[in-house]
Formats: C-alpha cells, sequence, structure tokens
C-alpha cells in the first residue's frame, strides 16, 4: 500500500491510499462515511486486491489523515467535495492504474456525494458501487426515527453554524466526529427536504442524478439503522434510468461492521464486478 497525499487550492491535504493487484483489472475506488478515516477500509480494499482487483481510498476531507481538521474557516460542503476532491483522488487513481477502469465505492454520506460525483463525470466510470448508502431524508426512516431524524438534523445545522463548525469531537452525536458548518447544513438539507440541494451547487445535482444510465449496485445491510432498506430505496429512486442491482447482506453488521467483517461483501461486489468485464 502507498499513500499519496493531495494538496488542494486552500492548503487542505487529501491522502489517497494506493493498493496494486493485477495491472488491467479493474480498480475499486472507495469514499468513506462521514466520522470513519479512510485507514479503516484497508482490509476490505487488501481482500479486493486478493481477488484480482485493484483498489484505492480516498480520505473524505478534514477526517482521518486528511488535514487540517474542520474549524470554523472550514467553508466546504457536497458541492466541493464532489466537485474538487473527488475529481484530484480520482486523477491520482487513473494516472497510477491507467490501463483500469475506474469504479466508485461509496459508503453512505461517501455514496452520496459519490452519486453527485458520477452525475458530474457522465461515462467516465464503470459503475458505482453504493454499501450502507442511503437518503437520510426523515420520511425513508419511519415515523418515530423520522421524526428524531428532522428535529435532530435541523438542531445539529443550527449548532454548527452557532459553533462555526460541527463539534463532534465532543458531542458524540452519530459518531459524525468534527465536522465542517456547510457540510452538516447540505446533509441536514437532505434530511429535511429529500433532496441534494448543496449549498454552492453548479448544477441541478437531481436532474443529472436522474439522467445517470451507468451499472450501480446498492447494499443494504441487516441491523442498520442509519440507512435502513426503506432509505436504500429512497436513494436508489433517484436515479430511474440507471442499471441497478440491489443486494441485502442479510448477516446483522450494522452501519460499519461489514467494513472489518467483509468476506461476503467483498464476495457480492467481485461477483458483479466480474459480469461487467
Amino acid at each position: 500500500m502507498e499513500t499519496i497525499p493531495i494538496q488542494m487550492a486552500d492548503g487542505t491535504v487529501v491522502p489517497v491510499r494506493l493498493f496494486e493487484g493485477r495491472a488491467t483489472a479493474p480498480v475499486v475506488v472507495i469514499f468513506p462515511g462521514l466520522g470513519v478515516p479512510g485507514g479503516y477500509y484497508d482490509l476490505f480494499a487488501q481482500a479486493l486486491v486478493e481477488r484480482g482487483y485493484n483498489a484505492a481510498i480516498g480520505e473524505l476531507r478534514g477526517q482521518g489523515d486528511s488535514r487540517p481538521r474542520p474549524g470554523p474557516d472550514s467553508a466546504y460542503g457536497y458541492q466541493e467535495l464532489a466537485s474538487v476532491d473527488y475529481p484530484a483522488v480520482f486523477e491520482v487513481v487513473r494516472e497510477r492504474f491507467d490501463e483500469s477502469t475506474p469504479y466508485l465505492l461509496g459508503h453512505s454520506m461517501g455514496g452520496q456525494i459519490g452519486v453527485m460525483y458520477a452525475a458530474r463525470v457522465h461515462g467516465a466510470l464503470g459503475g458505482v458501487i453504493l454499501v450502507a448508502s442511503g437518503s437520510p431524508y426523515h420520511r425513508g426512516h419511519g415515523v418515530v426515527r423520522g421524526a428524531g431524524l428532522l428535529v435532530g438534523s435541523a438542531a445539529m445545522s443550527v449548532t454548527a453554524n452557532v459553533a462555526g463548525f460541527w463539534p463532534g469531537d465532543r458531542l458524540d452525536v452519530g459518531g459524525f466526529g468534527r465536522q465542517s458548518k456547510v457540510l452538516i447544513s447540505d446533509w441536514s438539507r437532505f434530511a429535511r427536504t429529500g433532496s441534494i440541494e448543496p449549498a454552492g451547487a453548479d448544477i441541478d445535482y437531481e436532474k443529472a442524478i436522474g439522467e445517470l444510465t451507468l451499472p450501480v449496485l446498492s447494499i443494504s445491510v441487516q441491523a442498520d439503522d442509519l440507512a435502513p432498506k426503506s432509505a436504500i430505496r429512497h436513494m436508489v429512486r433517484k436515479f430511474p434510468k440507471a442499471e441497478v442491482t440491489t443486494w441485502h447482506q442479510d448477516e446483522p453488521l450494522g452501519h460499519n461492521g461489514w467494513i472489518r467483517d467483509y468476506e461476503s461483501t467483498v464476495d457480492r461486489v467481485v461477483a458483479w464486478l466480474r459480469d461487467r468485464e
């Protein structure tokens, strides 16, 4: 494994972890969920290599090994990640794996932003894999949990804007960690409205995502309270023209457990990839 740091125009450093396998095999580019460091996916990436693929892990800005940590000056959200960070990661990946077809694998928020990136680049990806990546829209989470999500997301956005950032290192709500106020505001808006409408958007993401025609594998996980099947369905409905395959991981691994207890999930991802080679 090799780590390559990417320095953004504003001085932010986002590292990319590269796992080399067979030269001409597809490369699966993994993006973490909110609050989950990139290194946590190393074993999953290595398992893909052992099955004959290449892999890479892009850190979400401000978490894991990315620097600096979010603070009052942090003004990035979904838009900046989809239009700046993800393209920078894929530029490194394409340079290293220049004979490989890239596939994006996004976990949770990493998948939400991944779909935005896919809508921006159209045919530049072989496909998108979403694992435990649903919509946070409150109506997709049942009456009781949905009501809590509606109120809680609004409260998080207000708190982040008052504090200047989401103080997840002190308020351990959802395991999100310390985050940019804009990122939390974008997520909160998504939870309230069901639409991907980030601050500073330069395209109509809902429309662009609806035009996606690439292959998509969407995986739900048993005992996942953050992305239940209903939330997964709400997300998948956003791309009606895509070639969507769904699979439910029936082991009760929850939102993050599949990352380390990875065997059956990796096997399903590999089977889907082989169908497209």
